[in-house]
């Protein structure tokens, strides 16, 4: 019976982070487009507020018991056991630079656990989605969803890492470990935010790290990285959302990884 609820929530998702993009491109690209600075001196937009308002209207249309937690709008208890963690754009520094590696994310949890997540990228017009036992999807424009898996890649030397920006990781005064990661690693790119986590999940990248990471950021991506055979977890070696930081990995990386980090 929780599968059917899961899928059914997970059904809505995918059409509810659709009809949130939508809103969010009528703003991209906007000359006009007006940003204001929060309290954590992140950016946010009249498409961060809109598409999170969009979302949370359709959870109290369809799933009115189900708890909530946005980025821009806090959190609404629920009764039915389920939460929805929303983050209207993961990325909006992108986002208001014109650049499309920014995304819509929708996660779910059920008592506790992730069990659901969607990222999908307005711009790109893709989508990455993933159920608990269910595996992991990735549909780009009109085609067919096919299976999202992580690479088989099997020593840091050979592996692809990805990483949002350089600061976060002055921010937590960890920039020498960056440098060793970065010299340990085939590439290393600034393909960032929930971006970097889906070239993991899809085979494109080996790993994504980010120093600094909210529980709306992480929610969509470790059920998503799980089913795609990967590892999410934070930098304890935990799988957790909210341990204030993130890594994305296939499993033949995730000690040699966590050998770098400091406890």
């Amino acid at each position: 019976m929780i599968d059917q609820e899961i899928q059914q929530r997970l059904n809505w998702a995918l059409d509810g982070s659709r009809d949130a993009a939508e809103l969010v491109l009528t703003y991209y690209q906007q000359s006009d487009l007006q940003v204001e600075t929060k309290a954590d001196s992140t950016p946010v937009t009249l498409a961060d507020q809109g598409a999170e308002q969009l979302l949370r209207a359709q959870i109290a249309r369809y799933f009115p018991q189900d708890g909530i937690l946005g980025e821009e709008f806090g959190s609404t208890e629920g009764t039915s056991g389920f939460r929805w963690i929303l983050d209207p754009i993961d990325g909006t520094k992108s986002f208001v630079h014109g650049t499309p590696l920014f995304g819509t994310l929708v996660g779910l949890q059920h008592a506790g656990r992730s069990v659901a997540g969607v990222c999908r990228f307005p711009a790109l017009d893709e989508v990455v989605y993933a159920q608990q036992g269910q595996g992991a999807w990735w549909a780009r424009k009109e085609g067919k969803p096919q299976s999202a898996r992580v690479s088989s890649v099997g020593t840091l030397d050979q592996a692809t890492f990805c990483f949002t920006s350089v600061n976060g990781w002055m921010t937590v005064n960890r920039l020498p470990l960056f440098e060793q990661l970065v010299q340990a690693t085939r590439i290393s790119r600034g393909w960032g935010d929930c971006y970097g986590h889906m070239l993991v999940a899809t085979g494109r990248a080996d790993l994504m790290i980010d120093p600094l990471l909210n529980a709306w950021d992480a929610a969509a991506l470790l059920p998503i990285i799980q089913e795609a055979g990967g590892v999410f977890m934070d930098w304890t070696g935990e799988c957790t959302i909210d341990g204030g930081n993130g890594i994305s990995t296939i499993p033949e990386l995730r000690q040699s990884v966590l050998d770098m980090l400091p406890r």
